[in-house]
Order: structure tokens, then sequence, then C-alpha cells
């Protein structure tokens, strides 16, 4: 695995973004592929690891694991786990996830209406 200098140029411009610039903020939080999808199902409600797994069939289970992490070290993802056999683990969104639906949910309006052709030029 290569190892970032954090003194280098490029992070401190990252850095520097992340500060300055509220939407490269929330790209930090819930950039990437598979994260805006996993918010989006968990939007319907608190879910199981096998529901999601369902739900999102093309992801790997390598990968939802590791973006429910991302997610959960992020504070927009809740991991609730009881103490039985075999463990019952539930994910549902955090007061900070409940704040991004309102953005995910623009997201899919302006998807739906951009696949049926609302936003083509004349």
């Amino acid at each position: 695995m290569t190892v970032v200098k954090e003194s280098s140029t490029i992070q401190q411009n990252k850095q520097f973004a992340l500060e300055k610039c509220p939407v490269t903020y929330v790209m930090e939080k819930i950039g990437g592929y598979w994260k805006p999808i996993i918010l989006y199902h968990l939007s319907e409600g608190d879910k199981r690891y096998s529901e999601l797994k369902r739900a999102i069939p093309a992801i790997t289970e390598k990968v939802l694991i590791q973006q429910l992490k991302q997610l959960e070290a992020d504070r927009l993802v809740i991991r609730e786990s009881k103490p039985v056999v075999p463990p019952f683990v539930t994910y549902r969104l955090s007061g900070g996830g409940q704040g991004l639906l309102p953005v995910i949910n623009a997201m899919a309006l302006w998807a739906f209406k951009d696949m049926d052709g609302a936003y083509q030029q004349d």
C-alpha cells in the first residue's frame, strides 16, 4: 500500500479545499460510487447487512463492508449490534445522515428527470 506524504503540496491543497469549500467537504464524506447508493437505501429505514447486499447486488461484500465502516467513521451511519447468537446487526442513518437526505433525494429527482429526457437541449 502506498504511504501518503502528509506534507506534500497535494495533501496541503486537499486540506485547504476541505476547510474552505463546502462541496469538497460533502464529496469527501459521500463521494465515490457506492456511498450515495447505500445512503439512498438506508433512507427507507433500518437495514441489516444482508438487506443492503440484496438491495445493491452489484456491490462486493468487501466493498460494502468498507463503505459502511467509512460512513460509520464519518458519523453518517449508526451500526447497532445486539449481543445475541447469531449476531444481529442493523444499520441506520444518523442525524448527519438524515441531514443528507434532501441532497440524496435531489440527486434521485434529477436522475429521474434526466432519464426521461427533461434536460435535453432543443
